[in-house]
């Protein structure tokens, strides 16, 4: 079932929150009202559409666990990964990261990579770090620069 990342958001605060010890349905329900920080990256690859979704795969399920399904367009050369990962202080703050993989001929793919965190009254900025860090990783991974620059 797809979720929104609000609400993936909100639940691994819920959880955090319980496991240490204070009351996860109110973390949850606070954690809807905080804003979200969110960071976007395009990345252009060298690569054939399966070998960089392949690639994609493994650089975000080493960097967090897979999470519900997101909804997509019916694309044959479209592929969409979703994470959970951790940012911030300590890895604690969820990011929710989503990866669009499309191909865009026989020899390159459009990578396009979104990360979003909760914030709270300390600005950590860990949707736009873990964008950045992802992107990186990514990069050294498939060989992917920036699109349009």
């Amino acid at each position: 079932m797809e979720q929104s990342e609000d609400r993936i958001l909100a639940d691994e605060l819920a959880a955090l929150g319980a496991v240490s010890g204070g009351s996860g349905r109110l973390v949850g329900m606070v954690a809807r009202l905080m804003t979200k920080n969110v960071h976007e990256i395009d990345l252009l690859a060298p690569l054939p559409f399966d070998d960089t979704v392949a690639r994609v795969s493994r650089v975000l399920g080493r960097a967090g666990r897979a999470t519900g399904t997101v909804p997509v367009a019916a694309l044959e050369d479209e592929e969409v990964i979703r994470v959970v990962a951790g940012g911030g202080a300590a890895g604690m703050n969820p990011v929710v990261v989503t990866a669009r993989v499309l191909k865009v001929d026989e020899d390159s793919t459009e990578i396009w990579l979104r990360a979003a965190a909760k914030e709270g009254l300390i600005r950590q900025r860990a949707g736009e770090k873990t964008a950045v860090r992802l992107a990186a990783a990514l990069s050294r991974a498939t060989g992917a620069r920036e699109a349009g620059g």
